[in-house]
């Protein structure tokens, strides 16, 4: 006879938030969670790695040839602690 089930011990179950968290290893063979960035190209079958133009990504920058960072001649003064 099972001593737990006679005395009514609940059988030790696993943490519900360690469930929720999908990994390569908990997934199946083929899944790839990547780090949530877009592939830049492909493989070809020979290995190599093909670039694909339209994958890329695209950055505006504004034009900043007239652009003048003011830097303030006098900083505030900051209160710090000494340690003696």
């Amino acid at each position: 006879m099972a001593l737990g089930l006679i005395q009514g011990i609940a059988m030790r179950r696993k943490r519900t938030s360690s469930l929720n968290i999908l990994s390569s290893k908990r997934a199946p063979r083929d899944y790839y969670k990547g780090n949530n960035c877009i592939s830049t190209g492909f493989h070809t079958r020979k290995g190599q790695y093909v670039v694909v133009e339209v994958k890329l990504p695209n950055y505006v920058v504004p034009d900043l040839t007239d652009f003048k960072p003011y830097v303030s001649q006098c900083p505030r003064e900051m209160k710090t602690t000494e340690a003696t």
